[in-house]
């Protein structure tokens, strides 16, 4: 443990990043994949897609969003665009929140994060697709 007061340990950031970005239910969720134009982002770590994801994510590991979401760099993503809808998730949403956090901090004004993640999404009964290539 730290006396730095200026040291956040890891579960302090992401309660900090829940508070500030939009917090997503699996309904919430599943009505915007239903009715709108959203880039879904999928933050696991490649080990992880084994299990599944959900239908039209992409991948884009957690270790790379910076560099994946920066329109003017080498390693941009198609269809990460600070214009447009992106909602992330990761297993159980911790990921996904700091993530969340973070492409705001880069400019992308209209984002999410599935609260829960994955867990949430199995929870509510909703299914999970294959992922046959790292999109």
């Amino acid at each position: 443990m730290s006396d730095d007061p200026h040291v956040q340990h890891v579960d302090m950031q992401v309660r900090l990043a829940r508070a500030v970005v939009e917090n997503l239910r699996p309904a919430d969720l599943a009505a915007e994949l239903g009715h709108g134009d959203v880039m879904l982002v999928d933050v696991r770590e490649p080990e992880e897609l084994e299990g599944g994801t959900i239908d039209g994510a992409i991948s884009v590991p957690r270790g790379v969003v910076e560099f994946a979401a920066d329109r003017d760099g080498p390693g941009h993503r198609a269809g990460l665009d600070p214009g447009r809808r992106v909602i992330v998730f990761c297993d159980t949403g911790a990921r996904s929140a700091l993530v969340a956090r973070t492409l705001y901090a880069l400019g992308y004004r209209d984002v999410a994060h599935l609260d829960g993640g994955l867990a949430a999404w199995v929870a509510d009964g909703r299914r999970l697709v294959r992922q046959t290539a790292i999109g």
